[in-house]
């Protein structure tokens, strides 16, 4: 079946036509680097990423764009709190970011702008946002007319009341209409600014996204992602500016967004203790598991995080690879970066991941059941090829098991160390030492190694 997405916009499930079927564009709203990514960030990575293997597999080319905003209010108050410089702030937040979504098996973007490399364009954009009478100068602002739009907020559908409210807009006298939101605002002299017709000054974040969209993918463009939240205001401002630029031209075709993510069924907040960083459940679990756990619930659908299916993700890839392992031997019979077709199906039906990984399940299976090396061969290729599309399955098994499979700090013992240890153990059974041997397996087992004796000799892996 061919390609088909909720869009947002249309509240409707679409076939998906690109406006050019030999390159398809798609931008995805990055992070705003000041700390940490938390697993509401990581969501609309795992999600966007998935969906950009699978038009890679499907069409030409594929340009995927996913901006860094590093000038934010957020970060100037950061930087001023930590003594840390703004520059030094970003770029040490921004290889975080790139090192946990890197743990998660996310592919990088074809293009990462960063906002403060694209502030020219923002500044063009805001003198045509002003030139057609879509936006206004007031005590050193620049600001977006609402008004001037008559179909703003078609994208959340929100009425004017609900959109005042939701924007929790600055309320300012310089302002024509409470709905108006900043375009460019003045800087004081401890604050990042540039120079402008306003003055000196920063950009708003909704005219960093559209600036740079415009940049890299131009006027229209097929798919814009981000999570719900993202839906109003700042989507929608971006339609606003983008499409009031453009004489009116339609800025996205497709609209997508992931659903929330709640903790043990309660919202995710600081406040109630529930709040996680990538780099928290890395220390625990691999990004494998990760990344499996938010795999397993449609995309759209809130996704509540709990410690006990972080942990039934992580053992359902030690089940996965302990099949690897098994058929380690056999040559893998077909393209192994190739979907298999019931899989592509359920990701062409609206990125449909819970379906597509009852299939991989079922592979795995029948690999386990069988006995037929070809047909062993057939289903480990279609195995790595559902891995392939899905950013799991990227370790050699023994290297899963001999470390892969557990958390940054989950064990202290090193290879070298089991692999001696092992060696006493075999030595201590020949000698018929079974008391030394028992100690041996056991000392490691309290160590998060586990041993497994088998007719090819011992295997072992991390718990």
């Amino acid at each position: 079946m061919a390609l088909a997405v909720y869009n947002t916009r249309t509240r409707a499930k679409e076939d998906f036509e690109p406006l050019d079927p030999a390159h398809v564009r798609m931008y995805v709203c990055g992070p705003t680097v000041y700390d940490r990514a938390h697993i509401g960030n990581a969501r609309p990575v795992v999600v966007f990423d998935t969906l950009y293997r699978l038009l890679k597999a499907s069409f030409p080319r594929v340009t995927y764009v996913r901006n860094i905003t590093d000038v934010d209010d957020k970060i100037i108050q950061r930087a001023h709190d930590s003594g840390e410089a703004i520059e030094t702030l970003t770029a040490r937040t921004a290889k975080m970011f790139h090192d946990d979504m890197a743990a998660l098996n996310a592919l990088p973007p074809t293009i990462e702008p960063r906002a403060t490399d694209h502030i020219p364009q923002m500044i063009d954009m805001i003198r045509r946002l002003m030139a057609r009478d879509h936006a206004y100068e007031a005590e050193g602002h620049v600001l977006f007319s609402v008004p001037s739009m008559a179909d703003y907020g078609g994208l959340s559908r929100r009425d004017r009341d609900e959109m005042v409210a939701g924007a929790r807009v600055e309320v300012a006298p310089y302002k024509r209409d409470a709905a108006d939101f900043v375009l460019w605002k003045p800087s004081a002299d401890d604050q990042p600014g540039w120079m402008s017709p306003w003055g000196r000054g920063r950009p708003g974040w909704h005219i960093e996204c559209s600036a740079m969209a415009e940049a890299h993918l131009g006027e229209t463009f097929d798919i814009h992602g981000g999570g719900q939240d993202l839906i109003f205001p700042h989507h929608e401002n971006e339609i606003a500016q983008s499409q009031c630029a453009h004489d009116g031209a339609l800025f996205v075709r497709y609209w997508m967004h992931n659903g929330f993510i709640n903790v043990d069924g309660e919202k995710m907040s600081k406040s109630l203790g529930n709040f996680f960083t990538v780099r928290d459940l890395l220390g625990h679990v691999p990004g494998e598991a990760v990344r499996l756990l938010m795999l397993q619930t449609h995309y759209r659908r809130p996704l509540d995080w709990s410690q006990y299916g972080m942990e039934h993700a992580k053992l359902t890839l030690d089940r996965f690879y302990t099949t690897l392992r098994m058929v380690a031997d056999i040559e893998p019979d077909g393209d192994c970066r190739t979907i298999p077709d019931d899989m592509l199906d359920a990701l062409n039906d609206d990125l449909n991941t819970p379906l597509a990984l009852m299939h991989l399940h079922e592979w795995v299976g029948q690999a386990n059941r069988s006995t037929d090396r070809s047909e062993r061969a057939m289903l480990k290729a279609r195995i790595l090829g559902a891995g392939h599309a899905l950013g799991l399955l990227r370790h050699e098994p023994e290297d899963w098991f001999h470390g892969g499979n557990a958390g940054d700090g989950a064990s202290e013992v090193d290879a070298a160390e089991i692999e001696r240890l092992i060696a006493d153990r075999i030595n201590a059974r020949r000698n018929r030492d079974f008391k030394a041997a028992d100690q041996i397996r056991d000392d490691l087992k309290a160590r998060g190694v586990v041993l497994e004796d088998g007719p090819d000799g011992t295997r072992w892996k991390r718990g």
